[in-house]
């Protein structure tokens, strides 16, 4: 054997318990996808804020549920799912509210398609 292997010293290996390496993982993919939701809902209220020229604090009127599925023809709509719970964020004019659904996102909705507790 040559001198130089002499001189070496072998280190052991840290091993981490695979049940704290899959809590670690959990953990970290958790901490990832909130950050990814919530760089989404700011998408999503400052598109909300350009569109509908809404400058005041975001307040939830009221809660509503959806009566049935309704596609959206604009931007500007809110897609319906039925069953789908909304918040009601302002009142218009017209037939229609401006509502925010579970995924953070704005748009027009018609009273005739809420259901209201």
């Amino acid at each position: 054997r040559g001198k130089d292997e002499k001189h070496k010293v072998r280190m052991p290996k840290l091993r981490m318990v695979k049940e704290y390496k899959d809590k670690r993982k959990s953990v970290d993919d958790l901490e990832r996808n909130i950050l990814k939701f919530k760089k989404k809902m700011e998408k999503e209220e400052k598109f909300f804020r350009e569109t509908f020229m809404h400058e005041k604090e975001i307040r939830v009127l009221a809660t509503a549920t959806a009566k049935c599925s309704v596609p959206s023809q604009r931007r500007a709509d809110l897609p319906l799912t039925a069953g789908e719970q909304l918040d009601v964020i302002s009142a218009t004019q017209g037939p229609a509210v401006i509502c925010r659904n579970a995924r953070g996102r704005f748009g027009y909705v018609l009273v005739e398609h809420l259901n209201f507790r």
